[in-house]
C-alpha cells in the first residue's frame, strides 16, 4: 500500500471512531443528568426532613415551656413557700400563668395544684386541637 493509498484510509478510519463515539458520549452525559436530578431530589426529602424535626423541636420546646409554667421557671421555682401550690400572689411572677390563674383554680380555693395546671393546660390544647398554642395567648 502506497503512502498516499493509507492517507485516505487512515482518515475514514479516524472519521468512524468519531460517529461511533458520539452517542457513547451523549449517554453518559444523560446519565450524569439523571443522576444530577436524583441527587437534587434526595437534597430536597433530606431539607424537608430536617425542617420537619426542627417544627417537632420547637414544639417540644413550647410544650416544656408550657409545663414548667413557661418562662423558663420551674414549678418550684415560681412556688416560693415550698407547699406544692402556686398561690394567686407567687403566680404573679409569670405573667401567663397569672393571666390564667383563675380558670386553671378550678376549685377556687386560691391554690393552683400542679394536677390542677395540669388538666388545664391538657384541655387548652384539646380546644385548640392539639395545638401547641400557649394558655391565655
Amino acid at each position: 500500500m502506497t503512502i498516499r493509498n493509507r492517507k485516505p484510509l487512515i482518515a475514514l478510519m479516524i472519521a468512524a471512531g468519531s460517529v461511533l463515539a458520539i452517542p457513547a458520549m451523549a449517554q453518559t452525559a444523560q446519565q450524569s443528568a439523571a443522576q444530577a436530578q436524583t441527587q437534587a431530589a434526595q437534597a430536597q426529602q433530606s431539607a424537608a426532613q430536617a425542617s420537619d424535626a426542627a417544627d417537632a423541636a420547637t414544639g417540644a420546646a413550647a410544650q416544656a415551656s408550657q409545663a414548667s409554667g413557661g418562662g423558663g421557671q420551674t414549678w418550684a421555682s415560681v412556688d416560693t413557700d415550698g407547699d406544692g401550690a402556686i398561690s394567686k400572689t407567687e403566680a404573679q411572677v409569670n405573667a401567663g400563668l397569672a393571666q390564667v390563674f383563675d380558670q386553671a383554680d378550678t376549685n377556687k380555693d386560691g391554690k393552683l395544684t400542679p394536677d390542677e395546671y395540669k388538666a388545664y393546660v391538657a384541655a387548652q390544647q384539646g380546644a385548640a386541637g392539639g395545638g401547641n398554642a400557649a394558655p391565655g395567648r
